[in-house]
C-alpha cells in the first residue's frame, strides 16, 4: 500500500510537470541560450487539461489517504511506529505546492524573465512603422513572453505587443535603426514561425 502512495505521488508530480512544460521550456530556453528550443514541447499543450486533472485527482487520493481515519488493529504495542519522511504529511504538502507551483506558472512565468535593457535610443517618431506578423506555435503566456523578450531585445523597437491568441504580433520599429528581416529571424530564432 505504502509504494502505491509513492507511485500515485510520482504520476501526480509527472502530471504537473508535464502540463507546464510546454510553458516552462521557452524560459528555460531563454536562460540557457537556446532559444530555439522553446516550442520542443507544443505538443503537450493539447493533453494539458488531462495532465491537470490528473495531478489534482491524485493529488486530492493521496490526501485522502493521508487524512481518513485509521482502522485501529488492536495492537498492545506501546512504540508508535515512525513514519518516514517520504511518507510524511510534511512531504505531502510539498509535493503538492511543487505541483501547485508547476500548474500556475503560465500565470506568474514573467518575473522570471530577464529585464529588457531600457533603451534611450533617438527614434524619430515620424520614420516610425508598424508591421503584424502572423505567429505559428504561441500556446499560452509564455510562448508571448519569449517573443515579445526577443523582439524587445532588437535595436530600433519601439513596441512590440504579442498575442498567442490573435497568433500575432505588431510591432513598432524604425526602419533606419532595423529591417523586417531582422525581426522576422528575431521571431523564427525563438522556435515560433512567422507564417507568410
Amino acid at each position: 500500500m505504502k509504494s502505491n502512495n509513492k507511485e500515485l505521488l510520482g504520476i501526480g508530480v509527472l502530471s504537473a510537470i508535464g502540463a507546464s512544460l510546454c510553458c516552462i521550456t521557452p524560459l528555460l530556453a531563454l536562460i540557457s541560450g537556446t532559444s530555439g528550443l522553446a516550442s520542443a514541447f507544443l505538443w503537450l499543450e493539447p493533453f494539458r487539461p488531462y495532465l491537470i486533472g490528473t495531478t489534482v485527482l491524485v493529488l486530492g487520493f493521496a490526501w485522502y489517504q493521508k487524512l481518513r481515519p485509521k482502522k485501529e488493529m488492536g495492537c498492545n504495542c506501546d512504540e508508535e511506529e515512525k513514519t518516514k519522511f517520504i511518507q510524511s504529511k510534511a512531504f505531502l504538502s510539498i509535493v503538492t505546492v511543487f505541483a501547485i507551483l508547476m500548474l500556475c506558472f503560465p500565470y506568474y512565468e514573467e518575473v522570471f524573465y530577464p529585464t529588457t535593457k531600457n533603451k534611450k535610443e533617438m527614434m524619430n517618431k515620424e520614420n516610425m512603422k508598424t508591421i503584424t506578423l502572423e505567429i505559428e506555435g504561441m500556446t499560452c503566456a509564455s510562448c508571448e513572453n519569449h517573443v515579445t523578450h526577443a523582439l524587445n531585445e532588437l535595436e530600433g523597437i519601439s513596441k512590440a505587443t504579442v498575442s498567442y491568441e490573435q497568433a500575432n504580433a505588431v510591432v513598432e520599429f524604425d526602419p533606419s535603426k532595423t529591417t523586417i528581416k531582422k525581426i522576422e529571424k528575431a521571431v523564427n530564432n525563438t522556435g515560433y514561425k512567422v507564417h507568410h
